[in-house]
């Protein structure tokens, strides 16, 4: 992943460890404080909030001891595609100018103008170079794009 996806990671699980997880021990602690617990929506609520926390602190560990953060910035800039570079491209069909930053799976976000690797568009872009046509499947049928440049930012 990219630095700031890395970042991003780590602040969403300070978040979860730091702010989310005792705002809900304290929820439980004031639902127990209600009674009969077998009755205690409160209670239930808390408990099921309790899991789900637990399950995406675990994942987002998990997501941090496994990441191979990737600083585009480092490396010697070429005009071939690779992860964390950011592509100028034009639609075979329509002529349409589309840029793209290739990023991992925590960070895409195509509004924002950031694709997965493995999505269709980012596994036909990877290796390729300026000039290079490229053609991908996607639920629309196949699509083909040309690579104008390769940025390493």
């Amino acid at each position: 992943m990219t630095p700031a996806g890395y970042q991003k990671v780590l602040a969403d699980l300070n978040l979860h460890r730091k702010v989310l997880r005792p705002q809900n021990i304290i929820a439980l602690e004031e639902a127990r404080a209600h009674g009969d617990l077998s009755e205690n929506a409160e209670y239930d609520a808390a408990k099921d909030r309790q899991s789900h926390l637990e399950g995406r602190i675990k994942d987002l560990e998990s997501k941090v001891s496994r990441a191979q953060v990737i600083d585009i910035t480092q490396m010697p800039a070429s005009e071939r595609v690779i992860f964390g570079t950011t592509v100028e491209l034009e639609d075979d069909d329509t002529g349409e100018a589309l840029t793209y930053r290739i990023v991992g799976m925590e960070e895409a976000d195509v509004k924002r103008g950031c694709i997965s690797y493995t999505s269709p568009i980012g596994r036909a872009l990877l290796g390729r170079s300026v000039g290079d046509s490229v053609r991908f499947e996607t639920p629309k049928g196949t699509r083909g794009l040309t690579i104008n440049a390769v940025h390493y930012r």
